[in-house]
């Protein structure tokens, strides 16, 4: 078995963990996924519902998304942190949002969606000068 995925919030009143195998790392880039997070996109891990679970207390919206079925975020109520998903197209599967993992770098995108959809809130450009720590 591979190590867990392990995550929280940003208040840490919710704790989440994925056991089993990733089906699929990708970011975002659908409208829903941009208005949710309020980012350009969101890194998504992919796991069996079977295998994930979570401590705390969460709160729940569902709206109908990109693929025209349901899909439920699941936050916390108290910080706000979008934690996880659960596709009603896919009801064997949770998508994790990556920015909340405890160590994110072993996220690894396999592909990108949505991409017609990709705004220029993504700034990767090369010519826009980057900060390794806070802006001067």
């Amino acid at each position: 078995m591979s190590e867990a995925w392990l995550g929280r919030c940003l208040c840490g009143a919710v704790h989440y963990a994925a056991r089993g195998a990733v089906l699929a790392q990708l970011v975002c880039h659908c409208r829903d996924c941009q208005r949710a997070s309020g980012a350009a996109g969101v890194p998504v891990v992919v796991v069996n519902a079977a295998d994930f679970s979570f401590d705390g207390a969460i709160k729940a919206y569902t709206k109908t998304g990109g693929s025209g079925m349901p899909t439920t975020r699941h936050f916390c109520p108290e910080c706000g942190s979008l934690l996880f998903g659960t596709p009603h197209h896919a009801p064997h599967i949770v998508t994790i949002y990556a920015g909340t993992l405890d160590d994110p770098a072993r996220f690894e995108a396999e592909f990108v969606q949505f991409t017609g959809e990709r705004h220029r809130l993504d700034a990767h450009d090369a010519a826009i000068p980057q900060h390794a720590g806070r802006a001067p």
